[in-house]
Order: structure tokens, then sequence, then C-alpha cells
């Protein structure tokens, strides 16, 4: 999630949250908050059709928090609504975890992969048909061959 976006959840100006970030930047490794590229921002920003113009604006990248960032939000701000957020976040991640390790989600997924060999079988995709005259040849009867041992001249 991004800094403003995390600014908005937590009632906190933008820039606050930066500054309480920066105040304890030991508590985000990278693993846990990174900035944006100029490349990745400007991509979001296309994406949301977020305005170019206007007043104010930022002056730096926004940070990106993972999810380890977004729960360690919640000891750096030090206020109630960033308890509740932190119960809500962790009792969502911890869902969401259970879900993706959920053999229904498993079969999901594969149910996906079918429908796009489907596709793609469908569609004479000369790749997949290469394929599976080379599966089938495979997996078809093996050639005949000379007998070998003690009977071998009786044929």
């Amino acid at each position: 999630m991004l800094d403003a976006d995390l600014a908005k959840i937590y009632q906190v100006e933008t820039h606050r949250l930066n500054e309480a970030v920066k105040r304890n930047i030991g508590r985000f490794p990278p693993e846990f908050m990174f900035r944006l590229t100029a490349e990745e921002h400007e991509s979001l920003r296309s994406q949301i059709a977020i305005s170019k113009s206007g007043r104010g604006g930022r002056r730096y990248l926004p940070f990106a928090f993972t999810e380890h960032g977004v729960i360690m939000l919640s000891s750096v701000l030090n206020s109630e609504i960033a308890t509740q957020i932190n119960i809500a976040v962790v009792k969502a991640f911890i869902e969401m975890r259970h879900y993706a390790l959920s053999q229904n989600a498993a079969n999901v997924q594969i149910a996906e992969l079918r429908k796009l060999l489907m596709l793609y079988i469908e569609k004479n995709d000369k790749r997949v048909n290469d394929i599976i005259i080379v599966l089938n040849n495979l997996i078809g009867q093996p050639p005949k061959t000379k007998p070998i041992g003690f009977n071998a001249g009786n044929s």
C-alpha cells in the first residue's frame, strides 16, 4: 500500500506518516517498505488518473509498504485508530493466508489454467498442437523390437 493511502486510513497527513517512519526507520527494513521508482510512480499515476497539475503535490516519490510494514506502522503511529487498524489488518492477513493455503484456492487456480489451455487449443495455436503431438507420440505404443534372449531365434 502507498503512504498516501495509509495516511488516509490512519487519519494522518501523508507527510506526518512519513516523518514518523523516518524517525523509526530501523523498524522498516527493505522487506517492509521501499520507495517507488519514478517509472513505477508514473505507471500508477496513469492507471488511477492522478492529475499532474494542481497546487501542492509530492516532492518525493511515495513509499510502498508490505503487509509487515503496514502492521509496523501501528506501533510507530501510536493512536487508538492505529491499534484498531492493526488488529483489523492482522485478522485480514490471517484470513488471506488461510484462503491462499486452502485446497479450494489451488483448485480454482488449476481450473483457470485448464481454461487457458483450452483457449489455446481452441485457437489452434501451433505450439500447443506441436506439444500435444509430441506427448501423444511419447504416450503411444512403443515400437516393436526384435526379442532379446534365449528364444530370440525362434520367432
